[in-house]
This record gives structure tokens, sequence and C-alpha cells, in this order.
């Protein structure tokens, strides 16, 4: 199998060659940054730039996907907030949020014209141009609680998720609305997958009850509304209490941190009438970025003996991540095979 027909089988359930390898988070590092002579913040601002950096997971890495962007301001940036670069060396953050709470929010009709989002949207376009029968391409959408955290500050969502939930729906239904507006346009460009990187959703901030009463209905309802291409949810944290949640939302697979119980996690899965991957199995902090290649290595073999399916970081790859370290993921899951 090529890297792109072993990711597209093992996104279905079907059986691989070997187990699929790849990031569902950001995947940029300074040493794919040297080989590419593509880095940020230029990769955060131009397509060619952007797909260019993006292109190091597979012609470095070796990966079975690459994807764009490589932070979760395209939509908040396009919606108003106004964001802060760090150079080459991080992403972007959110400066000053569009809204206070008890703002109007509204959804602009030239919201794809936006910001960086025809960056973002030609970024997938040259990747399936010049990769996509080799290689899976990924578009990133940012989940809507997290889009409506970057719109108005992630301490007035969580006060008010808690004490006024009917406080934050409008922008629920702005976030929604932009990421599914995205995620079409990405699939349009190409993208043979998207990721929901809904990150502050994770039940590490909100309980359980809040993230099924103001998190989740959003959530379902931007992937009933996407085009029907494979879709992986990723949200930090221990997510067991809410793995049934997220798997109704109708996900095609899950991405989790390794604090994850994979095993438990896998029974709740196993419930469903479809196959459900479960995504990740290596430690982005403690493994990739402090470890050696033998410790991604144990990482991986632990991963597809508690029941992963495909094998990615728990989270972003850190951006001073070892190339040794990353390509030992694929390393791993060949000897596997």
């Amino acid at each position: 199998m090529n890297n792109r027909e072993r990711m597209l089988a093992a996104m279905k359930g079907q059986a691989t060659d070997r187990p699929a390898v790849f990031s569902a988070n950001q995947t940029a590092t300074y040493a794919q940054m040297d080989a590419t002579g593509a880095e940020w913040p230029e990769a955060h601002q131009k397509a060619e730039t952007m797909a260019k950096l993006a292109a190091g997971a597979y012609t470095v890495l070796g990966f079975d996907a690459v994807r764009v962007p490589y932070c979760q301001t395209f939509e908040a940036e396009a919606l108003g907030s106004t964001i802060k670069y760090a150079g080459r060396e991080g992403v972007p953050r959110i400066d000053v949020h569009a809204y206070h709470l008890g703002d109007e929010p509204s959804y602009p009709d030239d919201f794809l014209e936006r910001g960086r989002i025809p960056e973002l949207i030609k970024a997938v376009r040259l990747l399936k141009e010049q990769y996509g029968d080799q290689v899976a391409v990924m578009g990133n959408v940012v989940g809507p609680f997290s889009v409506a955290a970057n719109l108005v500050g992630i301490t007035e969502i969580l006060k008010a998720s808690f004490k006024k939930p009917e406080s934050i729906m409008p922008y629920l239904e702005v976030a929604e609305k932009a990421g599914t507006a995205l995620g079409r346009a990405l699939v349009e460009a190409g993208a043979d997958i998207l990721v929901i990187e809904d990150m502050m959703a994770s039940i590490d901030v909100i309980s359980p009850p809040i993230f099924e009463k103001v998190a989740q209905p959003f959530e379902k309802k931007q992937i009933d509304s996407l085009p029907a291409v494979p879709t992986i949810m990723h949200i930090c944290g221990r997510v067991n209490p809410i793995g049934r949640l997220i798997a109704e939302t109708g996900a095609t697979a899950i991405s989790v941190e390794p604090s994850v119980d994979a095993p438990a996690l896998r029974e709740i899965l196993a419930g469903f009438d479809r196959p459900i991957p479960l995504i990740g199995g290596v430690d982005a902090v403690v493994t990739l970025f402090s470890g050696t290649p033998e410790d991604v290595k144990n990482d991986v073999r632990k991963a597809l003996a508690d029941g992963y399916d495909m094998i990615a970081p728990g989270c972003s790859v850190p951006p001073s991540a070892e190339t040794a370290n990353l390509r030992a993921m694929v390393e791993a899951a060949q000897e596997a095979a």
C-alpha cells in the first residue's frame, strides 16, 4: 500500500499492511523547516510556504498524511479577533478577542475571503496537486467550542458555560457555521480527511455534563453538515467519561492524548455499529521531545497492545522534536507489520 491508501483504509477500519502513522495535530518542526526551506511565520501566512512545510511530514518524516495549518486561529481571525505572531519560534495566538460576552456576534457573508482563510484553502489545493496520489491530505478546522473561546476568551466561556450556558449559544452558532464553511471549502480544494480540533472542550476544563450540553451538540451539527469525507475529532485530556458522546458526534475516528485509558475507551467504541479507529499513543512531550527513538518505539508498541488503531502523537508535535524520534514512529509501525 502507498501512504494514501494505507491512511484511508485505516480510517475505514480496514486491514492495512502496517499501522498508519501520522499526526492529527500540527506537524512542523524546526528540523523540517531547515530541510524544506519553509518556515514560520511565513508558513502561517502564505499558501506556498504553508504547503511546502506541511509536505515535510511525508518527505522528511515518512508519515502517511500531511496537514495544514499549524495553529488554531484562522477562523477566529476571520471572525474579528486579532492575532499575534511569534516569529519562527511559535504559533500565532489570539491577541484581542473579537467580542465581549454579551455582544451580538455575526457571521460575515465573505468569511471564506477573510484573513488567511484563502491561503489555507490554496495550501490544501497545492498539497493535493503535488502529493495527492501519494499521501493523504488533511485539512484542519477548529471545533465550535474552541472557536467560541477564541472569540470572547476562554475564561469568559468557561464561566458562562457553567453559570449561564444560554449566553454562549450565539457564539457557538457562529463558530460552528464558520468551521463548517471552512471544512466544506477544504474538501472542495482536495482534502481527503478533515480534522476537527476542539481542544478547549476538554473535560480537564469543563465537566462531562457541560460538554454534553454546550459542546457536543455543535460538534455533531458540524459533522452532520460537512461533506461525506472521513473526520477525526481531537479533544485533549482524559476523555473516557465522554467517549460515547464523542463517538455520537458521528466522527469517523477519535484522536486522544496518552492520559486516556485506551483499552477502556476501545470497549466503548466497540459498542457502536461502525468501526471507530482510535488514534494516538505517543506522548508528544515526554517521548517525542525529551525521549529517544527507542522510547518512541516503546510508546508505539504499547499503543498497539492497548488497542490503538492508528499511531500518532497525542497532541501537537513539539517544534523542537528530533527527526529521528518522529521517524521512529514509522519504523516501529513497520516492525509491527
